[in-house]
This record gives structure tokens, sequence and C-alpha cells, in this order.
């Protein structure tokens, strides 16, 4: 199993567990638009970091940003999977072509 995917597990089976118990699940409990926020000001960091040129930072970041991406995709009933097979689908499509498509 990979990496994502062990995390997206944890955060769903903790998406059930008792808010005192688990940042994860005091997260998910105080809404989807608490962990959209929450989501959104750990992009902000990472964007600082990688301003700054920071490897180190910027690998910290960026697993802030993963793991409060998957919350908030729990937050709304998005799996990984689900973001996966819109990744599958398209694949092999230019970038300019897929937005155009939109």
């Amino acid at each position: 199993m990979h990496t994502l995917d062990t995390l997206a597990a944890t955060i769903a089976a903790r998406a059930t567990a008792e808010p005192d118990s688990s940042w994860t699940a005091k997260l998910l409990a105080k809404g989807p638009e608490k962990c959209a926020e929450k989501f959104g000001e750990e992009a902000i960091e990472a964007i600082i970091e990688a301003v700054k040129d920071d490897k180190d930072a910027l690998t910290s970041e960026a697993a802030d940003v993963l793991f409060h991406l998957l919350v908030m995709l729990q937050s709304r009933g998005v799996t990984l999977d689900d973001v996966c097979a819109e990744l599958d689908r398209r694949a092999g499509t230019s970038g300019i072509a897929e937005k155009a498509a939109r």
C-alpha cells in the first residue's frame, strides 16, 4: 500500500473517532469549511517555503498540504481513489487541451 493510501485510510478511520482523541477527528468535527481553511493555510505556508528555496522546509510543508488535502476531501466524501481516477482520466491529455475542454 502506498503512503498516501495508508494516510487516507487512517484519516477515514479517524473520521468516526471522538474529537478529543484525534487532531483529524477534531478538525473533521468542525466541518468542511474549517478543513478547507486549514488546507488553504498549509498551501500558503508551502508557497512561502518554495519562494525561500528551502528544500527541507518545503518538504515538511508539502507533507502538511497533502495531509490537509486528504482531510478536506474526507470532509466532503471524496476519496483518494476518486482523485486518482480523475488523474487517470486526464492522463495522456495535454494540460492545454484538458483545460480548454472544461
